[in-house]
């Protein structure tokens, strides 16, 4: 049976190509409108965190995971939420000492499928928006953390690694004059 014909029999894959080279279409547009890769690399993080904000209802909804009540937790509900809405199964680990800070490593990572970096975009973090997701997730329900890339495919790496670091509890604030 040929490759066409087999993802034409499975919407799943048919879906995930679709959304892969439609992310690809998304980076190379904002190369052309920001010219500058930093430029790039903020607008996908910030799109991820926007994002993120509103995934992680869905998420909640969805899966139902409970409480998290600590880090390890919640490492455990991101490896949930990267098989949920991306298909791979990522792994937790590189605990540092303190236990607030661990990798998310891909072995294969999905938005880079079909992608070459030209020479001119070394300095572009492609799957910048993961980061941001994870960010803003994590920020909705109230934990503010650190989240950037260690190792990248595209860049020669063997994994694609994400490197998340807690950096406090937020706190409910409830705005003034109204307690």
């Amino acid at each position: 049976m040929s490759r066409q014909s087999m993802r034409a029999n499975d919407p799943k894959k048919v879906s995930g190509e679709l959304f892969t080279l439609t992310y690809g279409s998304l980076v190379a547009q904002l190369l052309q409108d920001y010219e500058n890769v930093d430029d790039v690399n903020r607008q996908l993080e910030r799109m991820g965190y926007n994002i993120g904000m509103r995934l992680i209802e869905d998420f909640l909804a969805r899966a139902n995971p409970g409480r998290c009540y600590d880090l390890r937790d919640t490492a455990d509900k991101i490896q949930q939420a990267f098989k949920l809405y991306l298909g791979v199964s990522p792994s937790i680990g590189s605990w540092n000492p303190g236990g607030d800070e661990f990798s998310v490593v891909l072995d294969s990572n999905p938005l880079a499928e079909f992608v070459e970096l030209p020479d001119h975009c070394l300095g572009l973090r492609y799957s910048n928006i993961l980061a941001g997701v994870i960010r803003g997730a994590c920020e909705m329900v109230q934990l503010e953390v650190m989240v950037w890339f260690i190792a990248d495919q595209l860049k020669g790496d063997n994994v694609t690694e994400i490197r998340v670091k807690f950096i406090k509890r937020i706190e409910d604030a409830i705005p003034a004059g109204e307690d």
